[in-house]
């Protein structure tokens, strides 16, 4: 007798962490209709290109800080590398180089400071709060040090390709910021949803030492997840120096925040091992959609941040109470 094959609902929420994505996606719609009601503004098509390019560095920040989380670990020195990476580029930009080779010297520095997280986390074993907080601290002084301690000045006319390619350019009406995010969201979605690196992360943040005996290469995944981080850290950097056309050497604060709320709200874990960047789109876009309709509906800046905290509490904080639940049931259950 044949097996009956489940139906697709069943399917699709029997994917990981796909249950939240739908909770989150429900809630995302709810706030869209609450904003639109109280601002028609909100839901203009002005607005909507806007609020599009104001979710993709949330976003990008986002895949970046889910791979390391689906580690079990987390990346304080997101922002810092982004400023790194901002001053860096229009420094160089302004001292005459090509915009494509400041591009990629910034981006080589970036991928270094991800390779040196993972090797102090994974090689060094230093708790990855403790080891992201010094590189946080020596990126940040890099952004300082790179143009004398100094903002740059403009990136110049020459860099308008540069400026145009990450910010004021569009295609389909849409600003180029919103495509970049969308083809890095497409790249890192299939390297961890259908390669062997993706299972090294899910195995490596399930459990280190099951996934040791299996032959996963934790040293390796742990740097490949910091990489990652840093490598968008940077992308965002430049999407910040073409946005102000200028290097600014606090451009990036509070980016770690971002990067934890974009993937907590969209629901990757942060005990490791769960959560897929499908819910990191609808986290950023939570993050992005609260933002601009908290300021469409006239509320202060400090009534904006202080929403914005508690939901990231409230996510993390059901999320901890959803694994140690299920943790308890399986010890009950194996105990009987």
């Amino acid at each position: 007798m044949e097996q009956k094959k489940p139906n697709v609902f069943k399917r699709i929420f029997a994917i990981r962490g796909m249950g939240q994505v739908i909770t989150v996606g429900c809630g995302l719609i709810v706030l869209c209709f609450v904003f639109s009601m109280i601002n028609p503004n909100f839901s203009g098509p002005r607005n909507i290109a806007n609020l599009l390019r104001q979710i993709a560095p949330y976003l990008i920040v986002g895949i970046g800080q889910s791979f390391v989380l689906i580690t079990g670990n987390i990346d304080l020195s997101i922002g810092s590398v982004l400023g790194m990476s901002c001053m860096m580029s229009a420094t160089l930009m302004c001292n005459g180089f090509n915009p494509i080779v400041a591009a990629l010297i910034t981006m080589l520095a970036c991928l270094v400071t991800g390779i040196i997280n993972g090797m102090l986390v994974a090689g060094c074993k230093l708790p990855p709060f403790i080891a992201t907080l010094g590189t946080m601290t020596i990126a940040r002084g890099i952004a300082q040090l790179v143009n004398n301690n100094m903002n740059t000045n403009s990136i110049g006319d020459f860099a308008a390709q540069f400026r145009d390619f990450f910010y004021y350019g569009k295609i389909a009406g849409v600003y180029n910021t919103f495509w970049v995010a969308v083809v890095l969201w497409l790249v890192f979605n299939f390297i961890l949803s259908q390669t062997r690196t993706g299972r090294h992360l899910y195995a490596a943040g399930s459990n280190v030492e099951a996934a040791k005996l299996s032959g996963v290469n934790i040293k390796l995944t742990t740097v490949k997840a910091y990489t990652v981080s840093s490598f968008c850290a940077g992308m965002v950097g430049l999407i910040q120096c073409a946005t102000t056309g200028t290097g600014t050497m606090d451009a990036g604060m509070s980016y770690e925040m971002y990067a934890v709320a974009a993937s907590v709200i969209g629901g990757v874990s942060t005990l490791g091992g769960q959560g897929i960047l499908l819910g990191t789109v609808i986290g950023a876009c939570v993050w992005g959609v609260l933002n601009n309709g908290l300021q469409f509906a006239g509320a202060p800046v400090a009534l904006r941040n202080i929403v914005i905290g508690i939901i990231v509490i409230l996510s993390v904080l059901s999320d901890v109470v959803a694994r140690s639940g299920r943790f308890s049931f399986k010890r009950r259950k194996q105990s009987v």
